[in-house]
């Protein structure tokens, strides 16, 4: 498979390009903006929009920190994506295989 952002040969079942860092694959599903129930701090805020815009949490959240100790502003529209942005569905377990009884 190659890269399709800088052209190198990459694994066909790579995620990511070793050389650029880029997403590989042929279609990605549509990513939704949504809370995650995993790695989050107090709401899952700074997460979510990490994951939805391919950033490092950490950088979202330290942003996120900076524009709120810099006048307060960024206080309420955290609150407002906490109660706009849906939370992540929960992941239900596979189904257990049944054993066909033994006569």
């Amino acid at each position: 498979m190659y890269c399709n952002y800088c052209g190198k040969v990459i694994q066909d079942d790579a995620v990511h390009c070793a050389y650029c860092g880029t997403r590989a694959g042929g279609s990605m599903a549509r990513k939704r903006l949504m809370r995650p129930r995993a790695d989050r701090k107090i709401a899952g805020v700074c997460a979510g929009f990490a994951e939805y815009f391919d950033l490092d949490v950490s950088l979202v959240r330290v942003v996120w920190l900076v524009i709120l100790v810099m006048g307060g502003v960024g206080l309420l529209p955290y609150i407002v994506a906490w109660i706009v942005m849906p939370e992540e569905p929960l992941a239900l377990p596979a189904p257990a295989a049944q054993q066909a009884p033994n006569p």
